[in-house]
């Protein structure tokens, strides 16, 4: 174990400063809950964000309004985002642990910097997707097969990176199949608007990713690992405004399809809050500053917040 790969008590490079995990979880707990990016949460946000847009815009188009089970699919979605995001990390550190060792910003993982083995790591993974299985059993038949199929694309997003320049594509497609998820949880099937809704999310994940990305395309390039940002490089702005303009017309046209009059005006202003947030964030963009990078991939929590809340409201009605 090098002194270059550890940060103090075993904390990781970018994990938030003074994080619960660091400060108030017991000490043995510590690796397993930073192999879950439980000291990072930025990331359960952006996987439940697309689960809570779901559930509002289904119960929004349902003529006959929510239940009190609604309440239990948006807790059980948000519990489920935590040990499935932790789950997919745990996953993602194991298969990427050799190339963590090699980027300055990962190497102080748990797995490249010897805090967890292989061994530990897996079974830590099988009992956050066991925990998290056992809360999708209490929903719709329809959204149980859909969480099932999830696992597919969780279980191939790690290597993407290796044999495509557009591994983000892959994140978009699981991080925002709540989306799909949670409007099946509520209706009990699938229809146009999920599914425009599902697209908008893969958009909107190749905006902040890509984003994210920058931070490591030197580390990148010498590991040969693909991103969307060694891929665009300079011309990133330009391919960032075009995924902005591609997410917000999805979400608009996924809000048109199924509400109207009040409902559809609030989905409406959800949108353009969305669009505005990320126009701001481009309007901040340096791609060749990491702090900055990173500060406006964390801020797309708020970006979807935004348009969660006025589906909420929405919903409301």
């Amino acid at each position: 174990m090098s002194a270059d790969n550890q940060m103090p008590e075993g904390r990781v490079r970018d994990a938030y400063q003074g994080n619960w995990v660091d400060h108030l979880a017991p000490a043995a707990t510590r690796p397993y809950l930073r192999l879950s990016r439980a000291d990072r949460p930025i990331g359960t946000w952006l996987l439940l964000l697309p689960c809570w847009w779901g559930l509002a815009l289904s119960v929004a188009a349902d003529p006959a309004g929510g239940t009190v089970y609604d309440l239990w699919i948006a807790l059980g979605c948000a519990i489920g985002a935590f040990l499935m995001r932790g789950a997919g990390c745990t996953w993602n550190d194991i298969t990427d642990r050799h190339i963590d060792a090699g980027v300055a910003r990962t190497q102080s993982r748990p797995l490249p910097s010897g805090q967890v083995t292989v061994r530990g790591a897996l079974i830590w993974a099988v009992v956050q997707a066991l925990v998290s299985f056992g809360i999708l059993l209490t929903f719709q038949s329809a959204a149980i097969w859909l969480g099932i199929l999830a696992l597919l694309p969780v279980a191939i997003y790690p290597f993407a990176k290796r044999f495509t320049w557009w591994p983000q594509v892959f994140l978009g497609i699981a991080f925002n199949w709540g989306a799909l998820l949670a409007w099946a949880a509520h209706q009990g099937s699938l229809s146009l608007a999920p599914l425009l809704l599902y697209l908008a999310g893969i958009a909107w994940t190749l905006f902040y990713d890509t984003i994210y990305a920058h931070q490591d395309k030197e580390d990148d390039a010498l590991m040969g690992v693909k991103s969307t940002a060694r891929l665009f490089g300079e011309n990133s702005a330009q391919w960032l405004w075009g995924f902005l303009i591609l997410s917000a017309g999805l979400a608009a046209a996924a809000v048109m399809v199924v509400l109207s009059g009040a409902a559809l005006i609030l989905g409406l202003c959800g949108v353009v809050g969305f669009a505005a947030h990320m126009i701001w964030q481009m309007q901040q963009l340096d791609i060749n500053n990491v702090d900055r990078c990173l500060s406006l991939f964390r801020s797309n929590r708020d970006a979807g917040l935004i348009f969660g809340l006025f589906l909420a409201a929405a919903a409301w009605l």
